[in-house]
């Protein structure tokens, strides 16, 4: 269960990890819609576990080998933006979140 200080900085890695993907780092995802779905921040705000949606789902393998090599550089403007609310950055990981492409998988079965 999350405190509510938790869910705060979690939201607010969510936000700005879609602007820096959008804005800052767009050659991370090479092209891609890449949709940050949900963040989970540990207790003591050390790590940070951050679910992304990428669109094509075909592309999913290339984007997220992209988003590890850059990894650095996107905890570094992660670092920018929240270095005021929290005293150290998280360690951040990303996953891939395919909820998505469940639900169409489950829609074209539900068709046929």
């Amino acid at each position: 269960m999350e405190n509510t200080r938790q869910q705060k900085i979690a939201k607010q890695i969510q936000k700005d990890m879609a602007e820096i993907f959008q804005k800052e780092a767009p050659e991370v995802v090479r092209g891609s819609l890449v949709t940050v779905t949900g963040v989970r921040v540990s207790p003591d705000f050390g790590y940070a576990k951050i679910y992304v949606s990428v669109f094509p789902f075909d592309h999913c393998a290339e984007v997220l080998t992209s988003i590890d090599q850059h990894l650095r550089q996107l905890r570094g403007l992660l670092g920018k933006r929240i270095r005021n609310q929290v005293k150290n950055v998280p360690e951040i990981q990303f996953f891939l979140d395919d909820s998505l492409e469940y639900i169409e998988q489950i829609d074209e079965a539900l068709k046929r």
